[in-house]
């Protein structure tokens, strides 16, 4: 998998989401993190992901959507919802959702 998310040309929508780490349950929070990716990828409308992670617990990751409704069925999806929740509950001290609608794309490879 590339580092950088592929997409098409605009519009598409982007989600942002910054979070900052709580300091427990390090193993549970990848393998989470690991089937949060997984299952993304599969849903329609999807088309990459992009994340980051400082030494301070920092950690932006930017999601690439075909629609709205794609963003929304994907907020939906059960097992997505369930690791909402363990989020709120262990792994994160605070976070910020954003959804963008992009209209520019340029790119150097």
């Amino acid at each position: 998998m590339t580092p950088l998310g592929t997409t098409p040309r605009p519009p598409y929508f982007a989600v942002v989401f910054t979070s900052l780490r709580a300091e427990d349950d390090e193993e549970g929070y990848g393998a989470a993190a690991e089937r949060m990716l997984e299952l993304a990828a599969a849903q329609p409308g999807y088309f990459g992901v992009e994340s980051v992670r400082g030494a301070d617990g920092v950690g932006i990751t930017v999601s690439y959507w075909e629609s709205l409704e794609a963003i929304r069925l994907w907020r939906r999806h059960l097992e997505h919802v369930a690791v909402q929740e363990q989020g709120r509950a262990k792994w994160y001290s605070s976070y910020r959702l954003r959804v963008c609608r992009v209209e520019y794309d340029n790119a150097f490879a």
